[in-house]
């Protein structure tokens, strides 16, 4: 079982247009409404692949209420921790050459008795979870060392960690040794503080994050792939993709593939590699289900090609 912790989670509505004419009225070919937020989005990744998986995340309010009816809907076990404010509801505009415009709200502020009792959900609920994947950004009232905190009351209790944040937020947590941090590029150039130009660069930064704490490290190279890196070596893979309908949620959807195949080696990065590429030609934030999935199309080597200049360089 997968358990997934969203601090800051979202109702999504996704709409695809023609395009974007600033100070126009635009037509929407095509709409969808999911539950949203990183570790949301695994839950619902985890549940489309046929595992089980409890979702933890805070929620309020009418929006609060609509995340969980659509999770329930899904199959996905839910355990709420109520708070005053109102969860948040994103927008994204998808246009047809794969261009999304994400309009993020910030979410509600949370008090410190509220923060407290997302910690203590979490360990209430984490008995036999395989994993626990906490994941996305802090909102207003958590300090930055709070992914700090839960991964060390994890760990105590016995669990496994994955984290996927970003910022003040990962760099914390790294000193408490999570077992797989799973930055995207400009996610890992932050974190090292330079720029990233070639897959070398990437491999560089992943290990320079194992050297701060983190005992694997998951990139994402968007349209180059996905590197791991941990104590027994390095590992690139990557999957053709014909037409990119939309790239929400698909880091989440590959991180779900990552655990579900264990969580370690080369199998499992196939398997965030092959979700990966399967959830970035799907509508919305669509996850893909067994039948979508094409693992005899991931490539993958331990001769990584350090010289090769990324597609997508990140400064």
């Amino acid at each position: 079982m997968i358990l997934t912790v969203t601090p800051n989670p979202s109702l999504d509505r996704t709409y695809e247009v023609p395009g974007l004419d600033r100070g126009e009225v635009v037509r929407a070919s095509g709409e969808r409404m999911d539950p949203g937020g990183k570790g949301v989005n695994v839950s619902r990744a985890v549940a489309a692949a046929g595992a089980p998986t409890l979702a933890v995340l805070p929620l309020g309010g009418a929006p609060g209420a609509l995340v969980a009816e659509l999770l329930d809907a899904q199959g996905i076990e839910v355990a709420p921790v109520p708070v005053a404010g109102q969860t948040r509801s994103n927008i994204a505009l998808a246009e047809p050459d794969g261009t999304l415009t994400k309009i993020n709200a910030p979410g509600p502020e949370l008090s410190a008795a509220e923060a407290e009792s997302l910690l203590s959900t979490v360990g209430a609920q984490s008995a036999g979870a395989d994993w626990i994947a906490c994941c996305g950004s802090l909102p207003r009232g958590l300090a930055s060392s709070w992914y700090a905190e839960l991964v060390a009351r994890a760990h105590a209790a016995g669990a496994r960690i994955a984290l996927d944040t970003s910022g003040p937020a990962l760099l914390a947590a790294l000193r408490m040794r999570p077992d797989v941090v799973k930055p995207n590029a400009e996610e890992l150039a932050e974190a090292v503080g330079r720029p990233l130009a070639t897959v070398g660069d990437a491999v560089k930064a992943a290990e320079e994050l194992r050297e701060a704490g983190a005992v694997s490290v998951l990139a994402s190279l968007g349209a180059d792939g996905q590197l791991l890196v941990d104590a027994t070596g390095s590992w690139f893979a990557s999957a053709p993709v014909e037409t990119v309908r939309s790239n929400v949620g698909a880091g989440d959807s590959s991180l779900a593939g990552f655990l579900i195949a264990g969580g370690a080696g080369p199998k499992a990065l196939a398997s965030a590699v092959a979700h990966g590429a399967a959830a970035v030609q799907l509508p919305g934030s669509a996850m893909p289900t067994p039948q979508d999935l094409r693992p005899d199309a991931v490539t993958l080597t331990a001769e990584i090609p350090l010289d090769r200049a990324l597609k997508e360089p990140v400064g």
